[in-house]
């Protein structure tokens, strides 16, 4: 059976990022729509060029919210055999996609948008997937304003979420751009809830990983929305994000110099490690390991943990340190303040670039991610795909994704530790390093489990058709 799918997201790659929802956005509709028709439809910022394209405009609507009125205007690209709609107005031509006093009305007007799509073209949908807080009033509106005509009628909606932390929150005068009767589905704490009235209304809800499925019911994962996710358990889902193979693939990688595989990769990661520390001038000793961290410098990420150990492992041991990322100042500093007492040790660079975190990949032994939380994780599947043994907090995505060394046994593609604690980060860490400089065999064992862990978008396609074709049952 053929679905027909509106996959509403508020950034979409190639043509819009800020987080994890983006590379998503980008691959799942692209894998789901081998056997599907997929619809994408997402917001036009300033920053998005659709020239190359050759947009089509298939039609404009007039959005009502409130004593607001504003004209929605509808563009049409194909892009990798998927169609993009994107939502044209005033409100997306900022600098930025969301951050403004008014992304109340900004985003309002893309829920309504997705829904007005629908009336404008006649197109027949059987799911609207929305994501995240920025289209999660789709199942609310769909319910109270769009279900009495009949091309609505038997539509289903599934909300993704990919964190929890961002909810849509605003002042509870929000209500007025709905155009309805006050209604406590939306109101959180007083406020409007954009994303508790999607788990409230979506007929099924789903997260990045299992495990955080479960976490985010209890409190302290919650963000105050346990109660309200508790209450739709029935309805609740864990599906483990993927990564795009084609892109990330060491044997064709054109970021690193020396090409591998699963079957033949001690020379490569070597090689390739030679290069990279030659480049980032610190001690060109390829038989000790190199550590990598690539990621945003936020409390979520566990940075205060890496604060707390990271000089102590750095003297206790002879590892290289090779970190990535930008966010708060005083992590920034603190690496950096690394980078200037250890020099020939360590490498910081503060900002992102592509091309060197695929180098790092690449190169490295060990990748740290010792998150507080975190719901599903790309970078522990990357840095397996390419060989690089994870150690990581067994929290959300990373807990369902690395398996810890067993020493008895052998088993395991990574490194982990349970309670959000220093020492035990650091001792996950110094018992990788110590396992790299002491048993290469076992090491190099871990290394090809860990290339052999499926993290495929082949999978994650899998696992999301399964759960549309349940939810057409409902």
């Amino acid at each position: 059976m053929n679905l027909n799918i509106l996959f509403a997201s508020a950034e979409v790659v190639p043509f819009s990022k800020t987080g994890g929802l983006a590379d998503v956005a980008g691959a799942l509709p692209k894998e789901i729509g081998k056997t599907n028709n997929v619809t994408v439809i997402t917001p036009l910022y300033k920053s998005i060029d659709l020239s190359v394209y050759n947009p089509k405009e298939i039609g404009k609507k007039q959005i009502q919210m409130g004593s607001i009125s504003t004209t929605a205007v509808f563009k049409e690209i194909s892009f990798n055999n998927i169609k993009y709609v994107f939502v044209s107005n005033p409100y997306y031509e900022r600098d930025n996609f969301y951050g403004y006093q008014d992304d109340n009305v900004r985003f309002m007007l893309f829920n309504f948008a997705i829904l007005e799509y629908l009336v404008l073209t006649n197109k027949k949908v059987d799911i609207i997937h929305v994501n995240d807080w920025q289209s999660a009033l789709v199942p609310y509106l769909l319910d109270t304003t769009y279900r009495h005509l009949e091309k609505f009628r038997n539509i289903k909606t599934l909300l993704s979420i990919h964190n929890l932390q961002y909810q849509g929150s605003f002042d509870k005068e929000t209500f007025v751009f709905t155009n309805k009767p006050f209604d406590y589905t939306c109101i959180h704490f007083d406020r409007f809830n954009f994303l508790k009235t999607g788990i409230m209304t979506a007929d099924f809800i789903n997260t990045v990983s299992e495990t955080y499925k479960n976490e985010i019911q209890t409190e302290y994962f919650g963000n105050t929305l346990d109660g309200a996710l508790k209450s739709r358990k029935q309805d609740l889902y864990g599906i483990l994000n993927g990564i795009d193979y084609s892109i990330y693939n060491p044997e064709t990688d054109p970021h690193i110099p020396f090409k591998y595989n699963k079957n033949r990769f001690v020379s490569g990661k070597r090689e390739n490690k030679t290069q990279l520390l030659k480049e980032l001038k610190l001690d060109n000793i390829t038989s000790i390991p190199l550590v990598g961290h690539i990621g945003r410098l936020a409390t979520q990420k566990g940075i205060d943990l890496m604060m707390a150990t990271l000089e102590e492992a750095i003297t206790a041991s002879n590892a290289n340190y090779v970190f990535l990322g930008s966010g708060e100042e005083k992590y920034e500093r603190f690496l950096e303040s690394l980078m200037h007492k250890y020099p020939h040790r360590v490498y910081t660079y503060v900002g992102f670039s592509h091309a060197l975190a695929q180098k790092i990949y690449a190169a490295s032994d060990l990748l740290i991610m010792p998150s507080l939380f975190e719901p599903c994780g790309l970078s522990q599947m990357i840095a397996m795909r390419y060989g690089t043994l994870p150690v990581v907090r067994e929290t959300g995505g990373l807990k369902d994704t690395v398996i810890p060394y067993n020493k008895y046994t052998n088993e395991g593609n990574g490194f982990s530790f349970a309670n959000y604690n220093a020492h035990e980060f650091k001792d996950a860490l110094l018992m990788g390093i110590h396992l790299y400089n002491n048993n290469q065999h076992v090491f190099r064992l871990l290394q090809t489990q860990a290339m052999n862990s499926d993290f495929s978008l082949t999978e994650m396609g899998k696992n999301y058709l399964a759960l549309y074709k349940k939810l057409l049952r409902k």
